[in-house]
């Protein structure tokens, strides 16, 4: 028998800790409370081009109001070709825009979109308005956002290239007709679109450099743009829009300045015009001004002058074209861009 003493009876368990209570997520945001966001934030969309162009206008009354008073004086037989052509402008950004892309896109709707675009690409500079449009429109149709971005490369690539292939066929055909003497820069100036092409790609590839994140996107982007462009260029339907459409453009644009012009007494010929807004569009051209609004009417009142045309008169064509292009379309193509995002197509 053990002599140690024997333990009382045992004392109660000790408690056990008391468990954490559960921690509950956060309850995701119902759908109902969502609606009011999405549905304001639809509306300021939908208002904001329309407090852009009221802007516009109270900052540039002066220059639409000179120009509607000229025009008042003006042919309007003439101004009527002119609006035509106005037009038909639209019509051929449409069809280059279908010609960057493999999948056929609703005519309607395409039309709708460039036209709003049109009043978009006057509000920021360098088309930044015009390809947000055409982006969002893009998305809406189910192209992906790689493809919708390489065909906005695209875009912006053959419409120079077909301008200069225009040029250079002018220069060619109609040698002894366009006074080509006067017309040629100095050297020094022919320098500055290779500079600035230059500068440019040394600074894409320098960001490329030091952001490496950003190296996969772009590497994606360009084969995503090369694919689509050899696949393009074995459909003849596409080949003919992006080319055909992209070297009617500035034909188009210069018909409506001929038309402008003839309405206000300028005897020049459409060659000479045409020829005229070629030089003067691809000299100032990249010049990051919304709507090329600025250095290439400066420069094209410089081209009429060669041709023999008072400054006063030439002026007052680009005024009449800018009011044909820019301030009759404006109102009804916001109208249209916020039509577009009413019904979500944008």
């Amino acid at each position: 028998m053990s002599l140690l003493p024997l333990e009382g009876p045992p004392g109660p368990l000790p408690a056990a800790a008391p468990a954490p209570l559960p921690i509950s997520p956060p309850a995701p945001a119902s759908a109902g409370s969502r609606r009011p966001l999405t549905r304001l934030t639809r509306r300021l969309v939908t208002v904001l081009p329309l407090l852009l162009i009221g802007i516009w206008a109270a900052l540039d009354w002066r220059a639409l109001y000179d120009g509607t008073a000229r025009l008042a004086s003006a042919d309007p037989g003439w101004l009527l070709v002119g609006l035509f052509y106005t037009g038909l402008g639209w019509i051929s950004a449409s069809v280059v825009r279908q010609g960057a892309l493999p999948e056929r896109l609703p005519p309607g709707l395409l039309v709708s979109s460039q036209f709003a675009a049109g009043a978009a690409n006057h509000v920021l500079p360098a088309s930044l308005g015009a390809h947000a449009v055409t982006l969002r429109f893009l998305q809406g149709q189910g192209i992906p956002l790689a493809r919708a971005t390489a065909s906005l490369a695209l875009y912006a690539l053959v419409r120079p290239i077909a301008k200069t292939l225009v040029l250079i066929g002018f220069l060619v055909a109609l040698p002894g007709l366009l006074r080509l003497g006067d017309l040629v820069p100095d050297r020094r100036m022919l320098f500055l679109p290779l500079v600035a092409a230059g500068l440019g790609l040394g600074a894409t590839l320098l960001l490329l450099t030091l952001v490496r994140p950003l190296r996969r996107p772009a590497v994606t982007f360009v084969r995503t743009a090369l694919t689509d462009a050899r696949r393009l260029h074995t459909m003849p339907s596409r080949v003919l829009a992006l080319w055909g459409g992209a070297a009617a453009a500035p034909l188009l644009q210069a018909s409506v300045i001929h038309a402008v012009g003839a309405s206000l007494g300028v005897t020049l010929s459409w060659a000479q015009v045409a020829f005229a807004y070629l030089a003067a569009s691809s000299a100032v051209g990249s010049v990051p001004a919304p709507g090329g609004i600025g250095p290439v009417d400066a420069a094209m009142v410089f081209t009429l002058a060669v041709y023999g045309v008072p400054v006063s008169v030439g002026t007052a064509t680009l005024i009449g074209y800018r009011v044909l292009t820019v301030w009759l379309p404006l109102l009804p193509g916001v109208l249209c861009m916020s039509a577009l995002v009413h019904r979500k197509v944008l």
